[in-house]
């Protein structure tokens, strides 16, 4: 989002620690097309500097003595919006609070781990410069802000012009899908907010998402997300079986695979392997599947940066199965399902709206049997 004279991403970094907000700003800007144009120590600080100095990104330290960073978050939203970065500790508590801090509006999020910093910092600072950069060249965040913007300023509701709906023909299929497995990452809580509770409650097969998160997180998401839905939601432990009207999100940290035992398929919780980039990983998850049951699966790719994925849906594709990617302009970032594209294992790209639809759809292929679909009907 470099709206800024001087073609910079700036960045505002609002946290307590001192230690934190000077190393921020080295890992920031160590590269060349990023500037940390101010810190503040706390929300009030940091809101009265947005409002002087505009910046393209705020990051939030969600714990801060005075105004919090969930406060201040909603008087930015409110007031100035901007993308904001949520900073959050690796705690239970800090999990449940980032994903109230989505609800509010922020765009992501980035775990601090004050112990490892020092020997992690390599991986950590990637991951920081990555998503700053994913989020100034989104044109969904560039959009979004700037109308948040103008219905601040304007206090009128704007209209807009509705896409053109897509269709997703899984139709002579869907009857024989065994399951539904899920790729999602960078934008991910947001989206799956967006899809989950509007799966009806009666859907016919079970469900299992891997969403790129540390420990705690994935728990917290899962359990917010079961709140508001009609489907069970929770995060998968050891041995749980995929079943009909479930939806099972992996654990942070951790690799969800399965394992057939003839009567239904589980999971298997585990370590392995170890050298893999992503814990979870969607593509480890997916070829399991892929492997595990006999029929075919319906994959989904949704927002995220990386790859992770493609290889997974190529085996659900050599199994006969339909592979859904999310849109770009309704991803926060198009890494992931643009991967998929351009390697040709995707059968409809579609918007959140649509694929929430195609999950509707197929409930009813389900329990009605295969029939045709009229022309003009949706998905």
């Amino acid at each position: 989002m470099r709206h800024s004279e001087d073609n910079f991403i700036k960045v505002l970094i609002i946290d307590d620690s001192a230690f934190m907000r000077k190393s921020l700003t080295l890992m920031l800007e160590s590269d060349r097309e990023i500037r940390v144009v101010a810190t503040a120590r706390d929300g009030n600080d940091g809101i009265e500097k947005i409002s002087k100095l505009k910046p393209d990104i705020v990051t939030l330290d969600i714990e801060m003595p005075g105004m919090d960073g969930l406060t201040a978050l909603k008087v930015i939203m409110e007031q100035m919006p901007v993308p904001v970065l949520m900073v959050s500790s690796l705690t239970t508590e800090s999990a449940q609070a980032t994903m109230e801090a989505f609800d509010l509006g922020a765009v992501d999020f980035i775990s601090k781990d004050l112990a490892s910093l020092s020997t992690n910092i390599k991986n950590i600072k990637g991951e920081l410069i990555d998503k700053i950069k994913q989020i100034a060249r989104s044109r969904l965040v560039q959009t979004r802000f700037r109308m948040r913007r103008l219905v601040q300023s304007s206090r009128e509701k704007k209209s807009h012009v509705k896409p053109v709906p897509k269709i997703v023909s899984f139709e002579s299929i869907a009857s024989d899908f065994e399951a539904v497995v899920v790729g999602v990452s960078t934008g991910g809580p947001e989206a799956l907010n967006k899809i989950i509770p509007k799966i009806p409650g009666n859907f016919p097969i079970g469900m299992a998402i891997v969403q790129h998160m540390p420990p705690h997180f994935t728990k917290s998401l899962a359990e917010r997300l079961n709140s508001i839905s009609n489907v069970n939601v929770k995060e998968a432990e050891h041995g749980e079986p995929i079943q009909p009207g479930k939806v099972l999100i992996a654990p942070g940290g951790k690799q969800m695979t399965f394992i057939n035992d003839g009567p239904s398929v589980s999971t298997i919780i585990s370590d392995e392997p170890l050298n893999a980039l992503y814990r979870p990983s969607a593509d480890i998850m997916m070829k399991s599947a892929a492997a595990s049951f006999r029929g075919p699966l319906l994959g989904v790719i949704m927002t995220g940066m990386g790859k992770d994925g493609v290889e997974g849906l190529k085996w659900i594709k050599s199994k006969g199965g339909y592979v859904i990617a999310q849109d770009e302009e309704s991803c926060i970032v198009y890494g992931m399902p643009q991967a998929a594209l351009e390697e040709g294992v995707v059968d409809s790209m579609v918007s959140l709206e649509i694929i929430s639809q195609a999950f509707t759809r197929l409930t009813k292929i389900k329990e009605q049997g295969y029939k045709p679909q009229v022309r003009g009907e949706g998905t």
